[in-house]
């Protein structure tokens, strides 16, 4: 699994606990100072991962005034970008005399080398924050870190990119290695990298790999959220993207496998979680397979066959005797 550190303020006296989250603070992002009106007995939670140059850090803590002062600025400044992704609670941020709510579902946004301050409401805030440095993000030409806008909705393109791979990189951390920690922290600095530049309409602005990663992400995500199409092909993916098909196909070259063969993989192991699912069990193989955009019976016991060498049947029935209860 990935490299993680994990703090409960419950393991620090009460009296300590506000300065210690605020000293933790500090650590994965930059020196700030607290106040709350839980001082007496503050709680908080948080996990910090290990992404390389990269870090995310869910958590969940009490109501809380955070300010970055320019005088803490002046004795350290790391050089990073902060994004939280609001999941829980309401905050309110200031910071060059202008102001912006977050709500849950929203990305809010701040940088070490600007004074701001934070003011949660009186619910417990979650939020998974991201650290990453200025340096892996850059921003279009004649853009600075000031024009980077403070709140960005995570519901749709891609701050809704961004928001589902970092919900799905803390639900389980076990199926990575530590060495994948950096290729992952790659993958975040490319997607806050096209989140900005489409922020400020200028994604043609970006470097060419980095526009070239953000589209595939954006692709294989459109991909999955319409498994269940028959007619999803890889012409109909290059036309929702204003794309040809030969330049699709380019974007998987580096990939583990074609598109075509990506898209059939992806369908595939979707019907394998179906037909192993107690609650699925009553609907029919051939509703499974029309269900993930197999029409043809025939063609899905033949490509699952091919995939995992066992008909769909059989592989059901081998699924529910080993769940069977035994005497």
């Amino acid at each position: 699994m990935l490299n993680e550190t994990v703090f409960r303020s419950e393991e620090v006296p009460a009296a300590d606990r506000l300065a210690y989250w605020a000293e933790r603070v500090g650590r994965t992002h930059a020196p700030v100072r607290m106040t709350s009106d839980h001082a007496d007995d503050f709680r908080a939670t948080q996990r910090v991962l290990d992404l390389g140059a990269v870090s995310v850090w869910p958590a969940t803590f009490q109501q809380l005034v955070i300010r970055r002062t320019p005088k803490l600025i002046r004795r350290s400044d790391p050089e990073l970008f902060h994004l939280s992704l609001l999941v829980g609670g309401t905050g309110t941020g200031s910071w060059d005399g202008q102001e912006a709510v977050y709500r849950p579902s929203d990305l809010h946004i701040n940088d070490s080398s600007v004074p701001w301050e934070i003011r949660t409401g009186r619910d417990p805030v979650t939020a998974v924050g991201l650290e990453l440095p200025k340096a892996l993000v850059p921003l279009p030409r004649g853009a600075d870190c000031r024009s980077v806008p403070r709140r960005v909705p995570a519901g749709t393109g891609i701050g809704a990119l961004l928001a589902q791979f970092l919900s799905q990189l803390i639900r389980d951390t076990a199926c990575y290695r530590p060495s994948d920690g950096p290729r992952l922290g790659g993958v975040v600095a490319d997607l806050v990298t096209a989140l900005f530049a489409h922020a400020l309409e200028a994604e043609n602005s970006l470097p060419p790999d980095t526009h070239r990663r953000a589209l595939l992400l954006r692709i294989k995500k459109f991909v999955q959220e319409r498994l269940h199409d028959p007619r999803l092909t890889p012409a109909n993916v290059a036309a929702a993207h204003h794309i040809s098909t030969s330049y699709l196909h380019r974007l998987f070259e580096n990939e583990e496998a074609t598109v075509a063969t990506w898209i059939r993989r992806q369908r595939l192991e979707a019907a394998r979680r179906d037909l192993v699912d107690p609650a699925l069990r009553s609907s029919p193989v051939h509703a499974v397979a029309a269900r993930w955009g197999f029409p043809r019976a025939a063609d899905f016991s033949r490509a699952f066959r091919t995939a995992y060498d066992i008909t769909p049947t059989e592989y059901r029935s081998r699924a529910a005797a080993d769940t069977s209860p035994r005497c």
